[in-house]
């Protein structure tokens, strides 16, 4: 797969899955009614779509730098350490906004939605690897 191509359709796929767990997971937690959930969700992915593109196409052109191919846990976990990061500084001032509440409160109830897609951004990285394969950037004759 071109690495274009790659990209939009890791990103299409991860916010696809993410809206449908994160909407109904905020509207229980903030006591709020799935449609403004689902807005919101659908706001934060669209966010996250864009930074998923942008962060993406950036850690692979580092990857293609490093004398060691392959995805290690360590690069995987640094993946999503880098992608989950960013999205802080520009979520949580759209939750707060969007929530009626204080950046503080907005940033504690981030913290349990960013536990939430760490590991499963660690984990749909492998799984979509596995299915579609590495990208060039990372491949090697021994997959990881």
């Amino acid at each position: 797969m071109k690495p274009t191509t790659r990209r939009v359709v890791q990103a299409v796929l991860y916010e696809v899955f993410a809206v449908v767990v994160v909407g109904p997971a905020l509207a229980t937690i903030f006591d709020e009614s799935v449609v403004s959930t689902m807005g919101l969700a659908f706001l934060m992915s669209t966010v996250a779509l864009a930074w998923n593109y942008i962060f993406n196409a950036w850690f692979e052109r580092w990857e293609a730098k490093q004398p060691i191919k392959g995805r290690s846990l360590l690069r995987r976990l640094a993946h999503g350490a880098g992608f989950e990061g960013g999205l802080v500084v520009v979520l949580v001032p759209i939750m707060a906004w969007w929530l009626n509440t204080s950046l503080l409160n907005a940033f504690i109830a981030d913290l349990g939605v960013l536990a939430f897609f760490f590991v499963y951004a660690v984990v749909f990285t492998w799984a979509f690897d596995r299915v579609f394969g590495l990208p060039e950037s990372a491949a090697s004759t021994l997959e990881s």
